[in-house]
């Protein structure tokens, strides 16, 4: 019997939502994809930036890897240069048969995939953000943790593409996502998903003049970064960090090389489309490059622009908050879109995913 082409449909959307991005395959197996059906993901993903496979429970950690691999095949270490079993990432967890996977989450897992006994760790708001939501709405209220790129950002390209996949999914009620930033932007979310946001449309909604700005200005990024910034504290909508004088001294960091410092260019080219997303991880970013040859190199003023550049989109309409069930999925674009954890989870509600990025065969392309 002939197998039965991919359906490829729109994610769907909240009422009122502006989000033009995403969709979901089905009727594909990601252990035995055909070179045909992955030209397919691969043409869908640059143009849609996400992509949902439902009912993945089955799918192996090698097989995850491979997927995530195809799409960068020079591309082989984890996509950060620290060892993700070291004390400070005691969030990630390396599946002992394929490395480059990771088990992420919440609580307490008694085995999975040859790790046992292990204490997941759920990167919450107060243990990153200045303010805190009370301590008697934290059930209903939650933030955004920390819009980020997934990235090293020091000596290793920032991956392609990521895959995570929900293995467990905590029940619980909705929550209200909290902006907190005199906004009064809120968002109505499921308990404990991962936002996403379009940098296609954080790049297309900036007038001509910041336009040109990000087209023809690099970011350099701090050395070992977030060993830098781990001291310092974020913005209650989780897109950068207070300037308090927080962060570490270069004295106070490994020792650094300086031609494994990155600067890259705030705006990333879409390998397939030619079009510019806006890709800057507001957290770890330390100057800004002009074009002239100049450096603004003031913390507090590089924060500030790339903030009031980043802020419009992740208003509330602009957010995909996905609502994850066991065995959801999702690649997505890592050189297209920011995203960020999201919720409050206590210690007996666990939540456990599957994770896999490579650090690039090559640097993003700039316009």
């Amino acid at each position: 019997m002939a197998k039965s082409a991919m359906n490829i449909r729109p994610l769907k959307s909240a009422p009122g939502s502006a989000v033009d991005f995403g969709v979901e395959i089905d009727n594909v197996d990601l252990e035995n994809i055909t070179d045909e059906e992955f030209a397919a993901i691969h043409k869908a993903l640059y143009h849609e930036h996400i992509v949902l496979f439902k009912n993945q429970q089955n799918l192996s950690p090698h097989a995850q890897y491979e997927f995530t691999k195809r799409f960068d095949p020079a591309a082989a270490d984890y996509g950060h240069n620290i060892n993700p079993n070291n004390a400070r990432t005691r969030h990630l967890k390396s599946v002992p048969d394929q490395p480059q996977v990771l088990v992420k989450g919440n609580g307490f897992v008694e085995s999975i995939l040859g790790l046992e006994n292990v204490t997941l760790w759920h990167p919450m708001h107060r243990r990153f953000h200045r303010d805190h939501i009370p301590e008697d709405k934290d059930a209903s209220l939650t933030r955004f943790f920390r819009w980020h790129i997934d990235a090293a950002l020091y000596d290793r390209n920032p991956p392609k593409v990521t895959t995570l996949m929900a293995v467990q999914v905590p029940k619980g009620p909705r929550q209200t996502i909290s902006y907190d930033d005199g906004s009064g932007d809120t968002l109505d979310a499921s308990l404990a998903p991962t936002a996403f946001v379009s940098g296609q449309n954080m790049f297309d909604m900036l007038s001509p003049e910041d336009q040109e700005f990000v087209r023809t200005s690099r970011v350099e990024y701090a050395p070992y970064p977030y060993m830098w910034m781990s001291k310092a504290r974020a913005f209650s909508n989780g897109l950068g960090l207070y300037s308090e004088g927080l962060e570490r001294e270069e004295s106070e960091l490994p020792p650094i090389d300086p031609s494994k410092i990155q600067i890259l260019p705030m705006a990333w080219k879409n390998p397939v489309t030619g079009k510019l997303s806006l890709q800057v991880h507001p957290a770890c970013v330390r100057k800004i490059h002009l074009a002239d040859g100049s450096v603004i190199d003031d913390l507090e003023r590089v924060r500030d622009i790339v903030y009031r550049l980043q802020r419009p989109a992740i208003s509330p309409p602009y957010v995909y908050a996905h609502d994850w069930a066991n065995g959801d999925m999702i690649l997505f674009n890592n050189h297209g879109v920011l995203h960020t954890v999201v919720g409050s989870l206590r210690p007996d509600q666990i939540r456990v995913f599957r994770q896999c990025n490579l650090a690039a065969s090559e640097p993003p392309a700039g316009p």
